[in-house]
């Protein structure tokens, strides 16, 4: 039956009430009704529209809990991307004087003008999501993803009543808030305690519990976790004229209906940007919920304008955190991990000691480099910090408090140089910090990486072998390396069909993806084995070079350094890689199984009288281009490499040189400017290069 006028003008009503009960009780904080009451006003719109299912809208307060499961998080593209900001380092008075100065620099602005306003706000310690509203009604809800695509979790932010699914007032036609979603304090704890009665899973921190929450598949899980929101800026907006202000932004999003927290200010100068800080210092620890520091934004919208991006972060806003919250406890052992790039990590094992809110029982100590700068030693009682109050780390030992003296630690010794996962060779260049695992395509901390790596688009390209799927197949046992994937009795589509979420038809349309994947090129193949630092590019330069895979199986360091775009970096991944024997393993494994065009080795260039000499060029040369340099460079026998290390020979600096110029002089190299560099190259002169390096002695 078709309802009437007046039932469709009392199931509004009703939904207009319960939108301000709501509203009142979860936003505001002041419950206008009881409980017994909101129960029989839901109760009853619940009737009309069981009654009356046209009636039933995306916006009604009903529909916050239901629905089935969904398979997966769609991606979402960001009209306007979800940039971070930059995070102010000092975290003393001095961090605010230097926003404010840089910001009055950007601007033009001397010591004669007036002092600048600013929003200030807290740094909430949550996930950041994006609201879309279209005619006031929520539409969409996105996670931020990388900044430009994110996660569709929709169907979860419409069971969090803060969030409201109908804005109050005239609303624009599009109007997409930005904000943070979060876990109070005592809301984790009841959950936690809720979590350990019932056997499950303890969340680490409110953090972890508010993305662990908004990411479910399943809305009715979301909907059971008491998760709060605040609003703090916009995306897309059309519409809409913008107030001028940033206060005045937030203040229209609280006349929408939307949270915003009470706990922000106008401040006019770095005077008021520092002492805002200092007041929410204060107030921090009384806070219901947990920040790691405030957020300061030029108020004015036209001067943000004005200000604009720099890289991908604002110029008009800055991140101002507090010192980590430190505390004492003893080092009682060093284990060893190994992650998903094969990077080797040493993890303090640690005496459980209560630091920002969480117990800590293990710390990163990142790499040997670390150690040996903190000299830290297994008995040592250590200072731990919860660094940005979310990651764990040692920041050094209390050595007055030392006990004898206890031996220095060597990762790689601990370990025989051996991986702990694998049995593979453990290295750790001249020139890095981290130790890793050379059994890329062995490993079975890197399988899941390698694999996915493997069946990428740019890679061999296997359509459908996503990450769900590859989870599922390495933690089944199914496939521990690249060549299972093309073994019929490990992976065909009966036993694909039998994973989660695979029916017959996907899994016959993975293998038949799988088989065409059998065809590939050689830069393909190259690139796929994931070696450190060999990109699509050096993959392509390596297959044009060699011509055959057999070629570069041989290759020694010094061959592949006459491979153009090749450095010594580059050079020296490739031949700890292919030196690993597991990793040749499967190479000879997937040779069996597949098939790529091979042709004649490229013609070597003659041996100039640079031959085995490396350039590295940096900043901008008065009159030449950086590939007529490396041309110029390339004629004569020499290599242009990337990266400053203490196997080049020459550095060629112009205007604006950074970093590798500041490396180069650290270490000690010949440091040359583009007339310098000319006549080092001159044909006139037939003297070696090493007798001509005299001349610039004077240069290091």
């Amino acid at each position: 039956m078709v309802a009437s006028t007046e039932i469709r003008a009392q199931a509004d009503a009703l939904r207009t009430e319960l939108e301000r009960h709501d509203h009142a009780y979860y936003v505001l904080d002041t419950p206008t009704v009881p409980d017994a009451e909101y129960d029989r006003l839901f109760r009853e719109l619940q009737a009309l529209e069981s009654e009356h299912p046209e009636l039933i809208t995306p916006a009604s307060p009903t529909q916050r809990v239901g629905g089935q499961p969904s398979p997966e998080l769609a991606a979402v593209h960001h009209a306007v991307p979800m940039l971070s900001i930059r995070t102010e380092t000092d975290t003393t008075d001095e961090g605010a004087v230097a926003f404010d100065a840089r910001v009055r620099r950007a601007l033009g602005l001397d010591d004669t003008a007036p002092p600048i306003a600013y929003a200030a706000e807290l740094k909430f310690d949550g996930l950041a999501i994006s609201l879309r509203y279209e005619s006031g009604v929520l539409v969409l809800a996105a996670t931020r993803g990388d900044g430009s695509t994110g996660e569709d979790v929709t169907r979860n932010v419409r069971t969090l009543r803060q969030i409201p699914l109908r804005l109050h007032g005239d609303a624009p036609p599009v109007l997409e808030v930005r904000g943070e979603i979060f876990m109070r304090r005592d809301d984790f704890e009841r959950l936690n305690a809720a979590q350990e009665a019932a056997g499950q899973k303890i969340f680490v921190n409110p953090r972890n519990a508010a993305a662990g929450s908004l990411r479910q598949l399943d809305p009715t899980i979301t909907a059971r976790r008491p998760l709060s929101f605040f609003a703090y800026g916009l995306g897309e907006v059309q519409g809409w004229a913008l107030p001028d202000t940033h206060s005045g932004v937030l203040d229209a999003l609280a006349a929408f209906g939307l949270p915003v927290c009470e706990h922000r200010d106008r401040v006019v100068g770095p005077q008021g940007l520092a002492a805002f800080h200092a007041r929410m210092a204060v107030l921090r620890q009384s806070l219901p919920f947990d920040i790691d520091g405030v957020v300061y934004k030029v108020d004015s919208i036209a001067r943000q304008l004005e200000l604009g991006f720099v890289s991908r972060e604002p110029r008009w806003a800055v991140a101002h955190k507090y010192p980590a919250q430190e505390v004492a406890t003893r080092l009682l052992g060093i284990d060893v991990q190994v992650g998903r790039t094969g990077a080797i990590t040493p993890v303090a094992r640690l005496e459980p000691v209560f630091v920002g809110g969480v117990t800590v029982t293990n710390a990163t100590l990142h790499n040997q480099g670390e150690i040996d700068r903190k000299d830290v030693r297994i008995g040592d009682w250590v200072i731990v910090r919860r660094a940005g109050d979310v990651i764990p780390e040692v920041v050094g030992p209390i050595v007055e408090r030392r006990e004898g003296d206890p031996a220095r630690f060597d990762l790689l010794a601990a370990i025989d140089h051996t991986c702990p996962e694998c049995g593979s060779h453990v290295v750790r260049g001249e020139d890095e910090a981290v130790a890793r695992c050379t059994g890329g395509l062995f490993c079975p901390a890197q399988c899941k990486q390698a694999l996915r790596h493997f069946a990428g688009r740019r890679a061999v390209d296997i359509d459908g072998l996503g990450e769900q799927i590859v989870n599922q197949l390495v933690a089944a046992g199914i496939v521990k390396t690249p060549a299972d994937l093309y073994d019929s009795a490990r992976v065909n589509a009966e036993v694909l069909a039998g994973l989660e979420r695979m029916g017959e038809k996907s899994a016959l349309n993975l293998v038949k993806a799988i088989d065409q994947s059998r065809e590939t090129t050689l830069a393909r193949f190259i690139f796929a084995l994931g070696i450190r630092n060999v990109g699509e590019t050096t993959a392509k330069d390596l297959a044009r070079y060699f011509g055959k895979l057999d070629g570069l199986l041989e290759a020694d360091e010094a061959a592949l350094l006459q491979v153009p775009d090749v450095g010594p970096v580059v050079a020296r991944c490739i031949v700890e890689f292919l030196a690993e024997a597991h990793n040749r393993e499967v190479i000879a494994a997937l040779r069996q199984a597949m098939r790529w065009p091979e042709t004649e080795a490229a013609a070597r260039p003659e041996a100039g009288r640079f031959a085995g000499k490396t350039f590295v060029l940096t900043g901008t040369l008065p009159s030449l281009r950086r590939d007529e340099a490396a041309s110029m460079i390339e004629a004569v026998g020499g290599k242009v490499a990337g990266s400053v290390s203490k196997k080049t020979d020459y550095v060629v600096a112009g205007a604006d040189a950074g970093s590798k110029l500041d490396k180069a002089r650290q270490l000690g190299l010949v440091v040359l400017g583009e007339e310098e560099l000319r006549d080092l190259l001159s044909p006139a002169d037939a003297s070696p290069p090493d007798s001509q390096a005299v001349l610039f002695e004077d240069k290091r």
